[in-house]
């Protein structure tokens, strides 16, 4: 497939809001689950951490899945995924309405419906960046923030929905809104010149082709030497009958040597294909030999190491209080009559506020952004020790507000990557970081709710997060502190086009 030069406008613009509303639609409820986290603790009767790891699968599949969703995106491209996604989450959702027991969500909800997202991320982020170049920072920066203001919106109408029909009527037509992907999904263009010549096949399909030719050839020899053998012999035979018998003795000896021939080549074809696809299973071992090592090299960087450590103790820690924030409210003995807004709606819109400020402060030049990273790990684990003693509605809603704020350096994330591992080792180095992120999604939320059923209250619980995430930004901190000069002296010599991913991180 030959795309065209990104257009950076027209049509793009299109694909920027229906990417937007894609994630919004996608990502609302799983996000804002912890509304639905109260209602599955009433309806299940379950403990804490077992409950927890519905929510958690559903944000931590996609990320852990990112190998195959890139894989399937890349494969069939981005809008047969977005349309087939949004059968998944669709489904997924309208299942979890009749879900029967906890096992049962862990399966609709939190492997179908996040695998979708997962999904539908890769394709809304591929097909924008087909579509932008210059522009790329702002398209991706628009279409990022449609999952946080889904989950500053579905946090208040998933709570309206369950008062007005139920928790089951509240995913069905949650479901249902979710079927509007599928026009949004038809919408994704796909950015290709329908005037381009068609690529050559490779070597294999050659081969194959010309094996085919080559055998129909040889049954076309066949063929017309026996009509030729048949014809000439019926000839000799009418005429002289000893020279009947001697020709049919030479031409079968001519015959022989033909096929003879013909078998040779046939068997150099053969080997020939042979060796060819000894050698593509040799390139292929070769290049996944050249993975493991390139990976034992990242992992040699002081810094790289200590971001991997960062990451996975940061999603431990800091992402269940978007999931079990309602419920920490609820055991605080909060009255509902003091509530002015959810406090997953509160965490979702600081969150995007967040996002675009981190981003703007990381294009500044006297911004050291590896430094902004550590300094907002350091304030999550600050603010995580805090909940333990907030009593009032005020307080946690001034916390969540915090805690949402930080949880934006994801949008420098991208960017603290490519100034540890260089623009050339960007790819390899943020899949291994995103997967452990999406480990730690998905293990964070159900340690603290085992931490809850051991102990009966989150003050343990929310202690242990305050206590990974500020390791994580120590240690980061120390990797960083001998050798930031030297990371950024190799990140100087990088080639210009590492300014157009700078802009770009701002997502």
């Amino acid at each position: 497939m030959v795309f065209r030069k990104p257009p950076d406008g027209g049509w793009g613009w299109v694909i920027v809001v229906v990417s937007f509303f894609t994630q919004f639609l996608c990502y609302g409820s799983p996000l804002a689950v912890g509304v639905l986290y109260l209602e599955w603790l009433d309806a299940f009767g379950e403990g804490k951490g077992k409950t927890a790891w519905v929510g958690s699968l559903a944000n931590g599949i996609g990320l852990l899945a990112s190998p195959v969703c890139s894989i399937c995106v890349s494969s069939f491209g981005a809008r047969p995924v977005a349309i087939f996604s949004g059968f998944m989450v669709a489904g997924g959702l309208m299942m979890s309405s009749f879900a029967p027991n906890i096992y049962f969500l862990y399966v609709s909800y939190g492997i179908v419906v996040g695998l979708g997202c997962g999904l539908l991320y890769t394709a809304t982020v591929t097909i924008t960046c087909q579509y932008f170049d210059k522009r790329r920072g702002l398209a991706l920066g628009l279409i990022s923030t449609g999952s946080s203001v889904g989950l500053f919106i579905y946090a208040a109408v998933q709570r309206e929905l369950i008062e007005l029909y139920g928790l089951d009527g509240c995913l069905l037509i949650v479901g249902a809104l979710s079927l509007n992907i599928l026009a949004c999904g038809s919408l994704m263009r796909p950015l290709e010149s329908s005037s381009s010549p068609r690529p050559e096949k490779m070597c294999v399909d050659k081969i194959s082709d010309q094996y085919f030719v080559y055998r129909e050839k040889e049954k076309t020899v066949e063929e017309n030497i026996s009509i030729l053998e048949k014809g000439y012999i019926d000839e000799k035979c009418v005429n002289n009958v000893p020279d009947c018998k001697q020709d049919i003795i030479l031409n079968k000896n001519v015959l022989s040597s033909i096929n003879a021939n013909e078998k040779d080549t046939y068997r150099k074809k053969v080997v020939e294909q042979t060796n060819l696809c000894k050698q593509l299973a040799k390139r292929k071992w070769q290049l996944y030999l050249t993975y493991w090592k390139d990976t034992v090299v990242l992992f040699k960087n002081k810094v790289f190491s200590a971001l991997f450590v960062a990451i996975l103790l940061f999603d431990i820690g800091g992402f269940p209080p978007s999931l079990l924030m309602e419920d920490v409210a609820r055991s605080a003995n909060i009255s509902e009559d003091d509530y002015y807004m959810p406090l997953i709606s509160i965490i979702g819109i600081m969150t995007t506020v967040g996002k675009l400020i981190l981003g703007i402060l990381a294009d500044f030049k006297w911004v050291n952004t590896l430094y902004l990273y550590v300094t907002t790990l350091l304030m999550t684990g600050v603010a995580l020790f805090a909940i333990p003693f907030a009593r009032s509605y005020l307080t946690l809603a001034m916390l969540s507000g915090i805690l949402g704020f930080l949880t934006g350096n994801w949008s420098i994330f991208p960017y603290v990557t490519t100034k540890t591992v260089g623009i050339e080792k960007l790819t390899h180095a943020y899949g291994i970081l995103m997967f452990f992120a999406g480990l730690g999604n998905s293990l964070g939320p159900p340690i603290v709710g085992w931490f809850y059923d051991w102990t009966q209250e989150y003050n343990t619980a929310f202690y242990f997060s305050g206590f990974c995430v500020l390791l994580g930004g120590f240690l980061l901190l120390l990797a960083a502190l001998p050798c930031w000069n030297a990371c950024t002296n190799q990140s100087s010599k990088l080639p210009p086009n590492t300014y157009s991913y700078k802009v770009a991180s701002n997502t």
